[in-house]
């Protein structure tokens, strides 16, 4: 649905984006993690052709990013935490002047929207909170049923139960659309993503399935039959090594059942007990991300 290859875009002297290449499969829903200014917001504009790559090439739907037009725009919802909307505009007038550019609006979902997510119909939009204004927008991305939802940032600064209706808004009405939402905190997408990347100072270090990034990382606790002492080098997958009597225990990022305990007693010596446990998603997003930075180092 979406492949960027070697994708910069400048800001005068600065790459907002540095030979970044990424992959969306279609019918996901890929979480882009990073922290504010690590290039996400950069990456959503140059796939709507708001922006244009200095380098590299972007292509949504099969359709370079330079030539997206009405046709394409009919098929793609956008909600940004930064988008501005006609504040005089009721509710009402605002959806009733969005539906006649969408030929596949859906004046139900509309309806089932509005009853899901509590709109006061008639209220003026300037006197929406900001909770309710994030609202609004998902509902006008999501009534035409969009191919492909790009979510910049939606989730910043709502209180928890508007987050939680807001996610389970477009988890309910967006089935069989690619989402790819932007986020500065894991645990905002935890239960909703089933592909995550990771982007800083404008590069992507990686992205990968959820369910590929949860078999990566693990637990090692390892008993000795001797007590331990670390040996000067360690690989570089294996990260917070420490080592209390005869037991060693360590995070392994890129964890293979089939090779560990030689690997652990080619080091260590003679083991009495191993033990593998499976890592949370957010300390596991957190050891990659540590060791690709200590690999750059």
């Amino acid at each position: 649905m979406i492949e960027m290859q070697e994708v910069s875009v400048r800001y005068g002297r600065a790459d907002a984006l540095h030979g970044l290449s990424l992959s969306v499969p279609q019918h996901a829903a890929f979480a882009l993690l990073g922290a504010n200014g690590a290039g996400k917001t950069t990456l959503i504009r140059t796939l709507m052709n708001i922006l244009s790559p200095s380098r590299g090439t972007a292509q949504v739907m099969g359709i370079d990013s330079r030539r997206l037009g009405p046709a394409q725009f009919a098929k793609i919802g956008f909600v940004s935490e930064n988008q501005k909307m006609p504040d005089r505009m009721t509710v009402a007038q605002f959806l009733a002047y969005l539906r006649p550019f969408y030929p596949s609006w859906d004046k139900d979902l509309e309806a089932a929207l509005f009853a899901r997510l509590d709109l006061p119909n008639g209220r003026r939009i300037g006197h929406l909170s900001h909770g309710m204004k994030m609202k609004l927008r998902l509902i006008a991305a999501l009534s035409f049923r969009p191919t492909l939802l790009l979510l910049d940032e939606p989730l910043s600064g709502l209180d928890p139960l508007i987050r939680d209706e807001f996610l389970e808004g477009v988890l309910d009405q967006a089935e069989g659309t690619t989402i790819l939402i932007s986020s500065h905190e894991l645990h905002e997408i935890e239960g909703f993503a089933t592909h995550v990347g990771f982007i800083e100072s404008g590069s992507l270090l990686f992205q990968q399935s959820i369910d590929d990034l949860r078999a990566r990382v693990r637990a090692v606790e390892v008993t000795l039959e001797v007590d331990a002492r670390l040996p000067a080098a360690m690989p570089d997958h294996w990260l917070d090594v420490k080592a209390a009597g005869s037991v060693v225990s360590f995070v392994d990022v890129q964890f293979t059942p089939f090779d560990l305990e030689p690997r652990i007693a080619a080091r260590f010596g003679a083991i009495r007990r191993l033990e593998v446990r499976p890592v949370g998603l957010r300390p596991t997003f957190t050891a990659i991300a540590r060791s690709l930075r200590r690999k750059e180092a």
